[in-house]
């Protein structure tokens, strides 16, 4: 594959820019990306962001009902109400925490208790109802990978631990920002009077030991390059990816006719709505009964259409080496076919279906879609390990309505400075990748001073800023070196080299990793009993905002 196509794919494929902080963090933490997990660990975050208005209360009670009443039985475990009200807190914050504002838009109103807000009109079920279940989930699948960690003589990592310690011993500076006299009124506030220093404790290390062991078990399944070609087998096309042109031919742009009312509104007939289809596949099948062979001669010829007298740039959207996961369904298999060459061109119809009022099933035609393939890869190419020393800017302007941070071209060019005098001093000593690494440990505003900078397996998926990650996966020698701007400053790159293993192949191991850990997954859960008791002491009537 080619340096400039692999470009092309890294841009397409960039995922959610992450600090080069962070990203150190999971590195060493050797966390695994797994959608199935039931649970998450907030902690600090929660205690810190305290985004519940509502809870500002007078503790009611001592609390004793809510630890002394049983509210769900998972295997030999008995949870209390107070322990399960983690569980039910934390449920209902993530979702705020996610939305917020856009709550509503699901049909949740924060200023009212979540007890008397119906979320599904069929089963009568309240918000309330709804993240005590995803409560319970979270419980059941913690005691579950909680219980398999000890069958497996896995223990929570110190530093797991020590994260912890320091949260529980932090408990009182949070309480004091937000008002309240120690850390333990703050739980109580947070989390209900049922709450203490001590079973909060155990909750965030049951939720962490859960969660680290469920990473540690995906880290320790290896497979075997013919487990990965058997999975290539079955679909060898899941790994490629595709380029190509799409113009998308909406039939609602060929209406004409139509009758409006006193409000503006105007409507169609069926006659009229048959002719504005008829006129999109026509324009469709006239793009594609040109003699193009170009993406130039289709954009000219998409410039010309009538629906674009009053258009300006009217043109193809260009999809560069997009996996074939990301492709329209209407056309993916078309892409996918093994004959596809250059400069093929199809159209494809858009359609919906519905029911109409005698229970018929009745297709419409919404428009259609006029794609040119341009090329395909199969991802053969390896992945890259680099170390990088990181010299972030210094100074900067705060905004303060958006909290952005912007830099002066001078803070910029004081950066570039440096590492440009880090580089320097690298050529004048041994520079190898071991005097490199000396450099990074102690020079790079990246990472804690003892990985050396390194940064390895990286793919068009990693989660770096597209310089970063572009640098990284361009074609170079063991031992290039060169420097570059990101968002956070300039950075001295070292290739340390390609690796044996592909992307292709770290799409397909992923895959089958995911697979196996979800299956894995829910079979521990499953096979946990769960019995409800008495959840009358769950914070049901959580008003979640006061206006």
């Amino acid at each position: 594959m080619s340096a400039s196509n692999k470009k092309k794919l890294r841009k397409e494929q960039d995922a959610a820019k992450l600090t080069e902080k962070q990203l150190s963090a999971q590195q060493e933490a050797k966390k695994v990306s797994l959608y199935t997990t039931a649970f998450v660990v907030v902690m600090a975050l929660l205690l810190i962001v305290a985004i519940f208005v509502g809870v500002r209360q007078t503790i009611a009670s001592s609390g004793i009902r809510e630890k002394n009443t049983v509210a769900l039985t998972v295997g030999d475990h008995e949870i209390s109400n107070a322990e399960l009200n983690y569980f039910y807190m934390d449920a209902v914050n993530n979702f705020y925490s996610a939305y917020g504002s856009y709550a509503t838009m699901f049909g949740l109103d924060p200023t009212k208790p979540l007890d008397e807000q119906v979320s599904n009109e069929e089963t009568g079920a309240t918000w309330a109802d709804d993240f005590l279940e995803s409560a319970k989930t979270s419980a059941q699948a913690a005691y579950a990978m909680a219980d398999a960690a000890e069958a497996a003589g896995y223990t929570l990592p110190e530093e797991d631990q020590a994260t912890i310690n320091t949260t529980i011993s932090n408990l009182d500076v949070y309480a004091t920002l937000n008002g309240y006299s120690d850390g333990e009124a703050y739980l109580k506030a947070v989390y209900g009077s049922g709450a203490t220093l001590e079973s909060y404790q155990k909750y965030c290390e049951l939720s962490m030991l859960a969660q680290s062991y469920q990473n540690h078990y995906a880290e320790s399944l290896t497979y075997e390059d013919s487990d990965l070609r058997e999975a290539e087998e079955e679909n060898y096309n899941a790994y490629s990816s595709f380029s190509y042109n799409a113009y998308y031919l909406a039939a609602s742009r060929f209406l004409t006719g139509g009758t409006t009312d006193e409000e503006g509104n105007t409507t169609y007939s069926e006659e009229e709505t048959a002719a504005s289809i008829a006129a999109a596949e026509e324009a469709a099948k006239a793009l594609t009964g040109k003699d193009i062979t170009s993406v130039e001669d289709l954009d000219a010829a998409i410039a010309e259409l009538s629906i674009n007298a009053e258009t300006e740039n009217a043109a193809s959207t260009v999809y560069t080496n997009a996996l074939y996961s990301s492709l329209n369904t209407l056309y993916a298999d078309w892409l996918a076919d093994e004959s596809r060459k250059e400069g093929d061109l199809s159209y494809f119809a858009n359609t919906t279906t519905s029911t109409d009022e005698d229970g018929n099933e009745v297709e419409t035609v919404n428009g259609y879609y006029v794609v040119y393939f341009t090329g395909s890869n199969d991802n053969t190419f390896p992945l890259s390990n680099i170390r990088h020393i990181l010299v972030s800017f210094q100074g900067g302007t705060t905004d303060e309505t958006t909290n952005a941070v912007t830099y002066s071209d001078e803070e910029k060019a004081a950066a570039k400075t440096t590492a440009e005098e880090i580089l320097a001093e690298w050529k004048a000593g041994d520079a190898t990748e071991e005097s490199f690494a000396e450099l990074a440990n102690t020079k790079s505003d990246d990472g804690d001073g003892t990985t050396g900078g390194l940064y390895e397996n990286i793919s068009p998926d990693s989660n770096y800023v597209s310089s970063f990650k572009e640098w990284a996966l361009e074609d170079h020698q063991p031992g290039d070196t060169g420097i570059i701007e990101s968002t956070y400053g300039y950075h001295v790159m070292y290739f340390v080299g390609n690796t044996d293993y592909t992307y292709r192949d770290y799409q397909i191991e992923t895959e089958l990793r995911t697979e196996d850990v979800n299956q894995w997954f829910t079979e521990t859960v499953e096979a946990l009993p769960m019995t409800e008791g008495n959840t009358s002491y769950i914070r049901k009537d959580l008003v979640l905002s006061r206006g």
